[in-house]
Parts: C-alpha cells; structure tokens; sequence
C-alpha cells in the first residue's frame, strides 16, 4: 500500500492504490434526483437507479430500480455493443419513469479496476468477472458511455461521476460511532476504498484535503505473504480461471470463486475415498455446479443439513449423514479462511488509516458490501439485532408520543404518563441557609442526616439504620415508631435533643401527593408489607409516630420522591437545573412545568414540579412499533406483565435479561456457541446488566465477555465474543437512545412553556446505570442533541439526590414561607 501510494515500482504484482477523485463522504445535507447505472456490481446485469437525496437527516425516499440481464454476447461482443446496450437500458427505465425534458446527472458505478484521472474521467485497466469486451481495455469508460448515450439521443444525461462499487458502498453508508471512512465489497470480487490523507498520494502532488483511495486488493498477489496459506485447490482454480496467475487474494476470497474451491475438495474428497463411498458424478466433476449460493445454504445453522442434502443429491450423489456433515464442515473451513483473509487485509486498511492521520484511537465505521456478506449466517446476527438500532424518524415518533401523552397527564385525562403534581414550587437559588433534617427510606437499610446549608456549600452527616424484616413486615405503627426512635438516636449522638428542625422526607414508594406534606401510599414495593399503610397519608403516620414519642419535637415540611431530590440537588449548584433523571435499577423523571397547565391544582402563575412516572409510557401499547420478541418475553416474565413498558426497555433491572433472551436465541440458530445451549444461561436474571458496562468499558471488552461468559459455562470463540460485546451494544444504545427522547420531549416542552426560540438548561441525574456504562451517558446527549437541536443542555451528576434534595426541597418551602409572611 505505502509503495502504490508513494508511486514506487514493485517487483510484486499487487494493488494499485487508485486515486478515485472523490474528496469527501457524505454530510447528510445533499440533496435532489439523480440517475445511477451499476455496471459490473451485479454481475452478468447492470441496474438502473433513481435516488432522490432530501437533504433531511433520517428523511429517506426509498430509491426506483430496475435490473437488466447482459446477454453473453453482449458480455463477449464488443465495446460499443455493450455500452449502447446500457444507454437502451437507461432510456427504457426513464421511459417508465416519466421524467420530461429536464438535464439528468448520472452517476456511474463501474465495478472494474480503472486508472481514473478525474472524477468523471477514468481508463479501463483489465477487464474482470467473466467480461471480455473487445475495444474497451486502454480507454475511457466515461466517454464511451457518453458516445452511446448520445447515440440513443433520447435524453438529456450528464455523467458527472465515476465510481466503484466500493467507493458506493462507502458513501451510502449511515455513520455510526464514527464517520463512515472505509468500504469493503466481497461479491463476485472484492475490493476496498478509504479516506487517504492527499499528501500522500504521490500521483495528486497536492497537500491539503482527503482523498478516496481504491486498494484493488483483489491483486494482491504477494508469493511471500500468500504462499503458505495457497492449497493445491487455489492453484488448479487459478489455472482453468480465464486469468491464470492475476488476481489471486480475489481468487481465495470472492464469491465467483467459493463455490469452486468448495467443489474442488469435495471432489477431491470423494475421488480419495473419504466422502460418498468413493462415489463421483459427471457434475460434481463440472466447473461451476457448485455456486455460492449452495455455500451458503449449506452453513445455514438451522436447515443447513437438509439444504446439503438436496444439493448433493441433485448433482447426482447419495449422501450419508456423515458425508452432509463432512461437506458443511468444508464449507466452514473455506468461508472461514476468506474471512480471516478479508480481515487481516482490513486490518492493514485501518492500520494504514490510523498511521496517516497520526492518531493514537481510530474511531471509523466500516461499510460493507456484497453477496458473499450478505449470505454469510453472521447476518442472522444483524438481522437480529437490527430492531434495536431506531432511525431518526423511529425516536423523533418517541418524543412527539410522549409529548402528546404528558399533555393528556397535565389535563387529567386517560394517559400512561400520570404527570403527579409534587407541590415543589421552586428550586434553590442558592440563598437558602439553615439546618435540616432528612430521611431517606427506600428499602431495608434507611438513613437519617444532618444537612447544614451555608454560604460555603453544604454539608451533610448521616447514620445508616436497618429495619428489621420483621418491622418492614409488621404493623404500620410498629414501622414508624422505629424510624422515630432512629431520629432519636441520631439527634442524640449530634447533640440536636429538644431542637425542632425542618425534616424532608424522601420516600421512596409509589405515593399519591396532595400537598408539599401530604402523601397517600398507593402500595408498598421492595419487600414492604407492614399493614394499615395503605391508602393512608405516610406523612400524617410519623407525626402520630412522633406525637406518642413525647420526647421529640420534630416539623415535617416536605415528603419527596428520589427523582425529585435529584433536580433539586443539582439545582442547588446550577440554578438552571429544572429537570431531575433517575436511570438505575428503575427510570423516571421530573420536571418544573408551568402551574397554568396543570389540572387539578388550583393557581395561574408560578411553576409547579411534575413527577412523570415515566416509566409507565407506553403502557397504552404506543411503544408497540418498538417493542421485540425479546421484549416480550421479558415482560411476561416480570411481576407486573403489561406495566411499565418504558422502564422495561431503559433500566437495569430488565437490560440483562433482554440480552440473556438474545443470547439464547441467537445460541438456538447456531450463530453463537457452536448451537451448544447451557443450563446456566436458561436461569432467569443470571446475566446481570452490570455485566453490560463490564463488557462495553473500551480497554477490556474481550477479557471481560470472555470472564463472564465462560463463568457461565458457555463454549467461546473469538468470534463469540465480538457477537456478544455487539448483542450488549444494541441493547444499551437503545436504551439510551430512547431515554434522550424522553428528555428531549420534556426540554422542548420546557422550552415551548417559555415561548423562547432557545432555551438553555440542566438536567439533574443519578442512578447506576447513567454513572457507570461507559457509553450511556454520551448516547443520551447525542440523542437529545438530534432531537431538541433549539436547547442546549446540560447533564449534572447528583451525588445523594435522596437525601440532600430532600433537605433542599425543604429549605426552599421554608425560604418561600419566609417570603410569604414579609
């Protein structure tokens, strides 16, 4: 590569390092109608194509096509037959595509190796695939097309460009985590094309900008580099070949060519002894019955066997069952050597790439193209995984549904987003001051503080206390007696006995708000049974609790869900934080919504913190479009089936378990662990979503799969490994991806309430999930990026939203008292 790119003569035959004159990929902002002609990308057939480009990012027209077969003696006739065959193919398609008198441009994928010396300037090297048209190699295929056009004389076509099908398949790709700089097609042939620096193309003499680089690695044909891994097979291929001696990586890589080699060994194989009792037939023994399409039939993890079957006894044989399992293991073999082949020269691509730009990471995406890719069973793998990676338009649908639903919730009527007034009328701006206490009860170990308030920041002291199952079990006095007694404890040993401090009261159990100080438990979670709750205000049960501790003299100001406490922990620090996130083992947020809008609540002005319970949405079956077997699956598995739908998608409590039903399905086509399915991974929960982050964390991606799953007994190959980091990568993205659409809907909501054309704000975030996956937190602002590009916002961490928020929430109310009273 770095020879060809230098212009240096090298006494191996290998690439060609093309300069193709395309200076730049995709923005995504181009836009209009274009003709395409694919010559060569097919085969024995070129296409017709109009693609309409919108300009529009996710706004996709699907493109109008049509094939035409090349008759044989157009592919062995002469130059001006085939060329003036395809001007009569252009001019049939638009004749069926209306388009009047105006000037088409047409771009020109012509799949050979060409010398190009412009854009829309470009020699044939050699002819490739099986054409031999005679008057073609030496000249310019451009102006050949352009002669037969004008020859038809029936429209109006400019050929602007002429393009590989690599260099195609390169620029129609959809960037993923990088820009899309590389393209490789394993067809008929194969080939490669990437960005190169133009400084080091000898050929250009220029200095600045990139240029598209065609490899031609087809050529490659290094004796030193190839010569220990070619077989006898390779070589009695390459002597029938209609090329002897060129084109030989092609030869043990693409798809004109798997089929054969198979057939080769097979025959070789039966001819020694070793399959079919010895036995041969006429046209096991004729070039080209074997095709790749019967290669790829035969690796078929699931019909694979019998597909063998049919094939083998169609070419006149009679296969045992160990012959058919021989037979799908040669397949393997050679489809597995052109992989590894194809990779190790990708690597050489990408190191190059990496070297060029001097950069330490390389972060780029390959787009791939071709048959032999296309039929190989990793795309069951891509199949599978294809519902998790949502378009533009599938999450800006997201977005306007939720909109849509928190509109219904702020007007009480029917809606999966119950959008709960908190009673939070402000958050802190940083003038609040005092002693607080709070408490923070939400599962088995519960937490009394000391938050001090000061010029200096905050500062917090607290005792961790655990209820007993048997109290968290027993009556509802019984329960809230401990707590008191727990206050007691603390304000003794911080020497607070005999002072009334404000309280703020995080609790976190699904509660109905009347006010800042009244909450009805609606049911308790998390292994809370204790009776006589239910139904009751938890608010109005600790200040009975209190009253029969004489003792103590305590003032409940606000009682506080964790979401809540986040925003207003955050917003402490950045008075622009009005909107709170919680993705842990649950999800949902809040936010502060003009008091106007909400029904139920009387007022016209001021603002009114709103508790989503967004992880509700969707439980009116409008994330239906979205949701997977897999998801399915989960969800009936769960204590709740049909409930909380979002939160299914989103959080860690269901991540693992989405990722555990894929594995097994993924494990039953045979597409990961050799088909081999374990007991261990039918055990519901075994994969934990930690295990995500483990997996996607940058520096031990394959270590940390290889750990987890070979703890979990699974058999685990390189390749097994790189399917299960990919399995983690879906899920999460979506996860994330949908959690942005969600914020994106509330910010804009935010943003429309002012009726400002930009809006700058902060969100206020916690929970593990958020903090820990090493990608979560990124995809999630992109995402809200994409969809609310009119806000600008910002995500800050929370540290102990629970407890300091509750303190917050309180010192506000007693701020906003003080005011009311001067």
């Amino acid at each position: 590569m770095e020879q060809a790119l230098r212009g240096e003569a090298s006494p191996i035959p290998g690439i060609r390092m093309l300069p193709t004159y395309v200076g730049s990929i995709p923005h995504g902002t181009e836009q209009g109608d274009f003709l395409v002609l694919e010559l060569g990308a097919l085969g024995a057939s070129l296409r017709v194509l109009w693609v309409t480009l919108t300009g529009i990012k996710g706004h996709k027209v699907e493109p109008k096509s049509k094939e035409f077969v090349i008759p044989q003696e157009v592919v062995l006739g002469t130059g001006q037959q085939l060329f003036d065959f395809a001007a009569c193919c252009l001019s049939e398609f638009l004749d069926a595509h209306p388009v009047g008198n105006q000037d088409l441009q047409l771009g020109f994928n012509f799949s050979f190796p060409c010398h190009q010396t412009g854009l829309d300037k470009s020699t044939l090297i050699s002819w490739t695939k099986g054409f031999q048209c005679s008057g073609v190699e030496g000249q310019d295929v451009v102006k050949l097309l352009r002669d037969a056009i004008h020859r038809q004389g029936a429209y109006n076509i400019d050929v602007v460009a002429v393009v590989n099908d690599t260099v195609g398949t390169m620029m129609g790709c959809e960037p993923g985590v990088g820009p899309c700089e590389v393209g490789i097609v394993v067809d008929t042939g194969t080939n490669a094309c990437y960005m190169e620096e133009t400084r080091h193309v000898a050929v250009l003499d220029e200095d600045r900008g990139r240029t598209c680089i065609s490899v031609e690695w087809g050529f490659f044909n290094d004796d030193k580099a190839l010569g220990p891994v070619l077989t006898t097979f390779d070589h009695v291929l390459d002597h029938e070949s209609l090329n002897p001696g060129t084109q030989r990586f092609e030869k043990m890589i693409g798809g004109s060519y798997l089929g054969e080699l198979v057939r080769l060994v097979v025959a070789h194989l039966a001819q020694s002894g070793v399959l079919f009792g010895g036995c041969t037939s006429p046209a096991l023994l004729s070039q080209g019955s074997i095709l790749l399409e019967h290669v790829a039939e035969m690796e078929d993890p699931s019909a694979g066997a019998a597909h063998a079957y049919a094939i083998l006894q169609a070419l006149g044989l009679s296969p045992e069952a160990s012959d058919i399992e021989l037979v799908q293991r040669v397949c393997v073999a050679l489809c597995t050597r052109a992989a590894q082949l194809c990779a190790a020269a990708l690597a050489a691509v990408l190191s190059r790439l990496q070297h060029s730009r001097e950069q330490q990471t390389l972060q780029v995406a390959v787009a791939t193209g071709g048959r032999v890719l296309e039929k190989h069973p990793s795309r069951l793998l891509e199949e599978t995984l294809a519902p998790f990676r949502l378009s533009h338009d599938q999450l800006a649908t997201v977005q306007a549904q939720m909109r849509e639903a928190m509109a219904k919730g702020l007007r009480g009527e029917p809606s999966s987003l119950r959008m709960l007034p908190t009673y939070v009328r402000a958050t802190p701006d940083g003038s609040e001051r005092g002693d607080f206490l709070a408490l923070d009860l939400g599962g088995t170990n519960f937490r009394v503080l000391l938050v001090r308030v000061a010029e200096e920041g905050v500062q917090i002291i607290n005792q961790v206390y655990c209820i007993p199952e048997c109290v968290a079990q027993g009556s509802g006095q019984q329960l809230f007696d401990h707590i008191v007694d727990c206050i007691l404890d603390f304000q003794k040993q911080q020497g607070l006995t005999g002072q009334s401090l404000p309280l703020g009261f995080t609790f976190s159990f699904p509660c109905k708000q009347l006010g800042l100080d009244q909450g009805i438990l609606l049911n308790w979670t998390k292994g809370f049974n204790a009776s006589d709750c239910e139904g009751q205000d938890v608010v109005h049960l600790l200040r009975e609790a209190i009253r029969r501790r004489q003792a103590v003299e305590l003032n409940v100001v606000a009682i506080v869900n964790d979401t809540v406490g986040t925003m207003m922990s955050c917003g402490y620090e950045d008075p622009h934080c009005e909107m709170g996130l919680i993705v842990g083992t649950g999800t949902n947020a809040c936010y502060m919504e003009e008091l106007q809008n909400v029904a139920g609540v009387a007022g016209d002005t001021g603002h009114m913190c709103i508790n989503m319970e967004w992880g509700a949405f969707g439980d009116d079956d409008s994330l239906c479009m979205l949701s997977t077997c897999f998801d399915a699956r989960v969800d009936e598995a769960s204590i709740n089936p049909g409930k909380q739908r979002f939160e299914k998608m989103i959080s860690g409590m269901y991540l693992g378990e989405i990722v555990r039903h894929i594995l097994l399905h993924l494990t039953s086509l045979g597409v990961l662990f050799r088909g081999q399915q374990t007991q261990r991974l039918q055990i519901r929960d075994i994969f934990k979503t930690k295990f995500l982050s483990e997996i996607e964390s940058d520096s031990l991606a394959l270590r940390q799969v290889r750990a987890i799953l070979e703890d979990l007994g699974l058999p685990l190959t390189s390749d097994d490994a790189l399917m299960v980091l990919e399995v983690c990568q879906a899920v999460s993205q979506r996860a994330a991806q949908l959690c942005g659409a969600g914020v994106a809907a509330v910010v804009e909501k935010i943003r429309e309430n002012r009726g400002l054309e930009k809006l700058t704000v902060s969100v206020g975030v916690d929970g593990t999930l958020y903090k820990v996956h090493p990608r979560f937190s990124s995809l999630v602002a992109a995402t809200v990026r994409e969809l609310a590009p009119q806000c600008v916002v910002t995500f800050l961490q929370s540290e102990d939203g629970s407890g300091k928020g509750a303190a917050l929430v309180t010192a506000v109310a007693c701020r906003l008292a003080q005011m009311a009273c001067v």
